[in-house]
């Protein structure tokens, strides 16, 4: 049997999740701005999950906040609600079928010309929905590395809220948003499944579960890995994910539908006085107050708009304006509101509110390419082809993954000589930084300093690589670059908010992430012709048999590389006179109530999607706020804690349109930048 699946209600059989909440998939978001209070104590830019296509985290911090009936929280949401297509975000392999991507819910961003990428503008979409990217992304569901995380928590020198960001804290907080359910035992026993239910949590709101449906491919995948000698990972969520191994996905098993930021910690809740959503609401700049308080600039309110020509309206916020707009909104509505570089605000006319050079730098992405053979086989697009659409059809998203280490990769002489090379060209590297600020030259120097000194050698994937069943005919074998030398920059070119930034990653700028990327090619090749993955696979598609130079097959990776959808670092957490944006407790420099909280501030590049580490920080973020001003845990009716066993498109709540009241304490103003989370399709 080449592919396999079990009934539905055998699967919800399997489901961990105990809880079941009553469904009130609209109770909490307006349908227009006219019943909106005056103020509130927050006010949150991004209804999404900054992660992967990153921007997940304003509905987690909204949820988490409000949990406590005083505290009002409003989220502005620039894209829809999603509603319309429900159908097309629930269902998991519709991230391959009938995509978000290109449509009115993806900005549909473009980058600048690569020059070390063949003169290529590249595509870089991003959810603008409610969800964010996290509604529309590839369901990945892995967690860094712990020694990344301990990494991280090092750049940040002797500040005493650096223990929050290694891997012991975040990893409760991981856990904490999860609810992990077991695959069933064919899919498990076909599929070669391992995992450890102790490394993951057990009533958070979002689900971590396996397709209902797999295929022989699937089962092969690790003991393809063994074959070369790169071991099998028991399971990756547990600190150590170097290996292979079929990863978690945000899947519900009761019902087979994605499980994502809104599903998870909006929709199962009552309707709440205190929390208010606004979609169809752009962030257009933040509003100052005349006088300053301690840290700096003082945010008095936001402004948002429904377009460019819409009028222009103002919330007034009573403790802090939390930005949730991902790797390319964050930055940007930094900028809008003369936070950033001089030069670029000075260039587009807004007046200079706090210098900060590093906003829009660092900019970093994980860049992949792949090769394909044709095959025989089931599929799934073999299977979607044949009119396998069933609910559990649908089921299925690719998660064969590895994480492969430099030396495995190209053996244990040439990674020592690019160690060393890369380390010894990092000044010269400082010449393409494209900043003049001594500062963000200095914290690129510390942060490519840990890759090449901690990374380079250690056992942390450089690659990871992921098996492709998409296609009919044919299977690909994705390998993407983790820990990128390459970094560009994001900066606004109007004063407009519905301008889009220009963004420039920088792709291949800096020639190890070139070595990197061939030597990923001539990997996955010499998987694909290892048993037992070979005697699947015929005919090499791409690159083609004739590309075989490493001249040649570096023209190939230049041909082909693209976004796997993980930018990060253009508001990086470092110390301010490394460039950084925000400190330890994602406060942004130079001002005293201003917080982001989402993959923007990652200094550098996980191996991994984004998305779990990302529900990790907003469940942290909630937390440090709720410890500052004293907000109990919960003293709301309900709260997300237990997930939902309903999906997005279950039947609307009577509560359809209610409206946040002014009565709570302060009000969280949550910008909702839907971008955040978009895994590797």
């Amino acid at each position: 049997m080449k592919y396999s699946g079990l009934l539905p209600i055998a699967a919800a059989a399997s489901a961990s999740a105990s809880a079941v909440h009553s469904f009130h998939p609209r109770a909490n978001i307006a349908s227009d701005d006219s019943g909106l209070a005056d103020s509130y104590d927050f006010v949150i830019a991004g209804g999404g999950l900054s992660g992967e296509l990153p921007r997940h985290s304003g509905l987690v911090l909204a949820s988490r906040l409000t949990e406590d009936s005083n505290t009002t929280v409003l989220v502005l949401e620039a894209g829809d609600t999603g509603d319309d297509v429900a159908d097309r975000i629930n269902k998991p392999a519709n991230a391959y079928y009938d995509s978000l991507s290109g449509t009115s819910y993806d900005w549909q961003y473009t980058t600048a010309k690569q020059t070390n990428a063949n003169d290529r503008a590249m595509s870089w979409p991003r959810g603008k929905v409610l969800g964010g990217s996290s509604a529309i992304n590839g369901l990945y569901m892995v967690r860094p590395n712990s020694a990344e995380l301990d990494a991280w928590a090092g750049l940040l020198d002797d500040d005493e809220n650096a223990d929050n960001w290694k891997w012991d804290s975040l990893y409760a907080a991981m856990k904490k948003s999860e609810t992990f359910s077991a695959p069933a035992s064919d899919i498990q026993k076909q599929a070669n499944i391992q995992y450890d239910e102790s490394v993951h949590g057990t009533d958070g709101p979002i689900h971590a579960s396996y397709p209902g449906i797999t295929f022989d491919l699937v089962g092969d995948w690790t003991s393809t890995f063994n074959a070369v000698g790169i071991p099998s990972v028991e399971d990756a969520s547990g600190g150590s994910n170097s290996g292979a191994f079929v990863a978690g996905s945000t899947i519900n098993p009761s019902n087979w539908t994605r499980s994502y930021s809104r599903s998870g910690y909006i929709d199962p809740l009552p309707p709440r006085d205190n929390l208010a959503i606004l979609a169809n609401a752009m962030v257009t700049e933040i509003v100052w107050s005349d006088s300053d308080g301690d840290g700096g600039k003082t945010a008095s309110g936001v402004k948002y708009a429904a377009s460019a020509n819409a009028d222009s309206k103002t919330i007034n916020v009573n403790r802090e304006v939390i930005i949730a707009g991902g790797a390319i909104g964050s930055p940007q509505l930094l900028m809008l509101s003369g936070v950033g570089p001089k030069d670029v605000l000075q260039s587009v006319g807004i007046d200079v509110q706090v210098e900060l050079p590093g906003v829009g730098q660092n900019l970093q992405d994980h860049i992949s390419s792949s090769v394909t053979w044709a095959t025989s086989d089931d599929t799934m697009g073999s299977m979607y082809k044949d009119g396998g659409t069933s609910d559990i059809d649908m089921s299925f998203i690719n998660s064969a993954t590895a994480y492969v280490n430099l030396t495995a990769l190209m053996g244990a002489d040439a990674a020592n000589t690019l160690k060393d090379s890369a380390s010894s060209g990092l000044d010269d590297y400082l010449n393409n930084i494209p900043s003049d600020s001594d500062a963000v030259k200095a914290g690129y120097k510390a942060m490519s300093s840990v890759v090449t000194d901690n990374f380079y050698g250690s056992d942390l994937g450089m690659v990871e690589v992921l098996l492709g069943l998409s296609g009919d005919g044919s299977v690909t074998i994705q390998v993407a670059q983790q820990h990128p030398l390459s970094v560009g920059r994001l900066y606004i070119t109007s004063g407009s908010a519905f301008d889009p930034p220009t963004i420039d990653p920088g792709y291949l700028t800096n020639s190890a992430d070139v070595e990197i990327m061939r030597a990923g090619i001539k990997f996955v090749r010499e998987i694909g012709a290892t048993e037992p993955m070979s005697t699947h696979l015929g005919t090499e598609y791409t690159p083609g048999g004739d590309v075989t130079s490493d001249d040649d097959i570096d023209n190939y990776v230049r041909s082909s590389i693209g976004t796997e959808y993980h930018p990060t670092g253009t508001c990086a957490m470092m110390p301010k006179k490394k460039g950084g944006v925000v400190d330890a407790q994602l406060k942004v420099y130079g001002t005293s109530n201003v917080r982001i909280a989402d993959s923007s501030v990652y200094p550098f590049e996980f191996s991994c999607h984004l998305g779990a580490a990302t529900y990790g920080l907003a469940e942290q973020a909630a937390d440090m706020i709720r410890k500052q001003y004293n907000i109990p845990e919960s003293t709301a009716s309900a709260s997300a804690s237990s997930p939902s066993s309903s999906s997005s498109s279950s039947t609307v709540d009577d509560n359809s349109a209610l409206i946040s009241s002014p009565s709570a304490l302060w009000t969280v103003l949550a910008l909702s930048a839907s971008a955040a989370v978009l895994t590797s399709l």
